[in-house]
């Protein structure tokens, strides 16, 4: 071809099984002219340290046999090959997500959630009981409770419909450090294969997902504040220092804080769920600054991709960085951890009050002739708002409330006589008593009657109607 080469590596993040590791980082050749792939042995894989295998189709004779057939070439030098089979389109398969019992499973325990602890009881400035319920019922946190990853704190990815897409597990010591990181889906397979048992139907199909992690931590908390500002972080350990510091998104000019999981893990399919919105990213920092021109590149792309959305990069870390920040990779929650809280709250609480454009705060000298004012505060107060804020002068949006379909749910219940054998809910789910099942549900959608995070049970509950509806199958 005039213009480049023909058979080019398959541009996208899709990745395949390797044909010689069979993990599944592999990238397949496609050919430009047909949009067909090449066959299987085709490609490269992405783990350059641990296979690198990689099998060029212009090393081997593949393209020179193709260019000679189509050419009609029929010389004593080539020999004719197989057809290589057209690769059907296969359509994308639908992802499967963690079961609701599964992760309704961890939601308790956090008496001995090192990382609650911690906050309550063993950072410099603990913080309030209230302030700590209201995080763990916001980001639905969790707890491991059984084995060898007892104790740690679970964070799951919840995307805009409700749907469980990855509960990553994190494990901390005392000192609030990290010592282990996992998913709990690897957990539930370990201890199935360390006891030769098989692996639950949901597990088995959920593993053939193209990602583990595919929406933001915090997604579903998009619906439930349409107007507020978002901020960006990588972990979602940073997400909750950042709303506890900052304030509870209730507030529609405090910034909703949401995770991408990892510095990589910034892609434009997960900021599609942004759309509209206003977005201040807070990369970590690094060493020679690379996390924060990767994101700046970034956020420079999905701009153009994504109308109506803003992205700004904030050089907060940058411009406060230490050489020791810089080494340790440090994100906002390290500088934050070791100042008080409270200061935070007041500064929002100033932040509130109508200031004239023209005469913005000044930051007050000290009698050294330094600045008393914390730069973080200084930051926040200063933070350039949403265009979009000037609507809520129109009213705040109510939240959400399920108050009749909650009657009608329960009438529902008592008025048929409920099994006591088990029920299969679906492929993925049995119900072993399914009084049990209802009375928990409700007790839970009418303790949080007005969070989105409800939404989880009732759909649970409007499954299993269906399933009554469609004469339940019994296990």
């Amino acid at each position: 071809m005039v213009n480049g080469y023909r058979y080019k590596l398959e541009k996208g993040s899709k990745k395949h099984l390797c044909a010689d590791c069979g993990v599944k980082t592999f990238v397949r050749y496609i050919d430009t002219k047909t949009g067909d792939l090449l066959p299987e042995k085709y490609g490269r894989c992405d783990r350059e340290s641990k296979c690198s295998y990689h099998f060029n189709p212009y090393k081997d004779g593949y393209s020179k046999t193709v260019f000679q057939k189509e050419r009609g070439d029929h010389s004593e030098n080539w020999k004719p090959q197989r057809p290589v089979p057209r690769t059907k389109r296969v359509p994308k398969p639908e992802p499967v997500f963690v079961p609701f019992d599964v992760f309704a499973q961890t939601r308790e325990g956090y008496e001995q959630n090192v990382f609650i602890q911690n906050l309550l009881r063993r950072i410099p400035f603990p913080f309030e009981i209230k302030d700590i319920e209201l995080v763990i019922s916001q980001y639905n946190l969790g707890t491991v409770c059984y084995g060898y990853r007892t104790g740690a704190i679970t964070f799951p990815f919840i995307d805009k419909a409700g749907n469980v897409r990855t509960i990553q597990v994190k494990q901390f010591d005392e000192t609030n450090h990290t010592t282990g990181t996992d998913f709990l889906h690897s957990i539930i397979e370990k201890h199935h294969t360390k006891r030769n048992e098989p692996l639950p139907g949901w597990l088995e199909a959920y593993k053939r997902n193209e990602k583990t992690v595919s929406c933001l931590f915090g997604e579903h908390l998009l619906n439930r504040y349409p107007l507020n500002p978002v901020a960006i972080v990588e972990a979602p350990k940073t997400a909750v220092y950042g709303t506890l510091y900052f304030g509870f998104p209730e507030q529609p000019e405090n910034l909703l804080w949401l995770a991408v999981y990892n510095l990589s893990s910034l892609s434009l399919e997960k900021c599609k769920a942004l759309q509209g919105r206003d977005v201040v990213l807070f990369p970590d920092l690094s060493k020679d600054g690379k996390a924060f021109e990767l994101w700046n590149n970034k956020a420079n792309e999905f701009r153009n991709v994504l109308p109506g959305t803003q992205f700004k990069v904030s050089d907060l870390l940058e411009t406060l960085a230490t050489n020791e920040l810089r080494q340790d990779g440090a994100d906002i929650a390290d500088v934050l951890i070791k100042q008080d809280w409270r200061k935070f709250r007041i500064a929002e609480t100033i932040q509130k009050q109508p200031q004239p454009i023209s005469e913005p705060v000044q930051p007050q000298k000290s009698e050294k002739g330094e600045n008393s004012e914390d730069p973080i505060q200084t930051y926040f107060l200063r933070l350039e708002r949403l265009p979009k804020i000037a609507a809520l002068k129109s009213g705040k949006p109510k939240p959400e409330n399920w108050e009749q379909d909650i009657t009608e749910l329960e009438n529902y219940f008592a008025s048929i006589e409920l099994p006591t054998q088990p029920v299969k809910l679906n492929q993925c789910s049995t119900i072993k008593d399914c009084s049990l099942f209802i009375r928990s549900h409700f007790a839970t959608i009418k303790a949080n009657n007005d969070k989105r995070s409800t939404i989880l049970f009732m759909n649970r509950l409007k499954e299993l109607k269906q399933v009554f509806n469609n004469k339940f199958e019994l296990i």
